[in-house]
Formats: structure tokens, C-alpha cells, sequence
């Protein structure tokens, strides 16, 4: 039983089990309907996103490169993890990873930076079992 960190719309791997989007949009130009079927997510939860205002702030350090631009992002992401409604559903992912097999997603191609790699950081800290 794990917790997979996946890209949104990438393949399913074998036994990955229902794929979560921490993503604060659902995917441009896709019917809500077809989420599951085009492999981007079966459930949302935003709880999990950035802010819009720190979703911006990761962009521009994507784009840039900056490496205190990313630094500066990953401050204000985990300070907002550390808020209690995140914190909970951090700690309940964790728990679920011991005795469940799920996805957990963004969109951006590169996962070294996409808050997802933090989100991966956060759980393992919370002793959920990664995959």
C-alpha cells in the first residue's frame, strides 16, 4: 500500500488506484465527464493546491529558473500546508498510504518543480508510505 505522485493526464500504472487532483483548475477543455477516462483525476481536491497567489509565484520560478525564486515558493507553499485544514488532510493521506493504494497529481511536466515534489516531501515527513 502506497502513495504514487503523479503527472495528471500521464498513464496509469499498474495498481495505482484512484488518482487525486491537488490541482486549484480543472483541466482546460475537458468535459468533466471524461476527468477519470483521460487519466487526469477520478476525485479533486484543491485543499491540496498552492493558492492562486503562490500557484503564480511557482509559474514565474518555472519560467525564470530562479533558485531563490523556487526557495521563496516553497516557503509560502508549506507554510500553507501547515494551515489546519491542509495539516488534517495531509495527515489522513498519510495514514490512508498504510493500508491503500492511491495517485496523488499535478499537470507540470517537470516534478522537481511542481509543488507536488513538496507535497511528496510533506507526506513522507507525515510517515505516509511513497512509492
Amino acid at each position: 500500500m502506497s502513495i504514487r505522485i503523479v503527472r495528471l493526464g500521464s498513464e496509469r500504472g499498474a495498481g495505482e488506484g484512484p488518482r487525486i487532483g491537488t490541482v486549484r483548475r480543472p483541466p482546460r477543455g475537458v468535459p468533466k465527464s471524461e476527468f477519470a477516462s483521460r487519466n487526469f483525476y477520478d476525485v479533486w481536491f484543491p485543499t491540496l493546491a498552492p493558492s492562486v497567489e503562490t500557484m503564480k509565484k511557482a509559474q514565474a520560478a518555472q519560467q525564470s529558473g530562479d533558485a531563490a525564486a523556487w526557495a521563496a515558493f516553497a516557503k509560502k507553499y508549506r507554510s500553507e500546508m501547515a494551515a489546519p485544514e491542509a495539516a488534517h488532510a495531509l495527515e489522513l493521506l498519510a495514514a490512508l498510504s498504510h493500508t491503500s493504494d492511491f495517485a496523488l497529481g499535478c499537470y507540470c511536466a517537470d516534478e522537481s518543480r511542481c509543488h507536488r515534489s513538496l507535497l511528496r516531501a510533506l507526506l513522507a515527513e507525515k510517515g505516509a508510505l511513497m512509492a
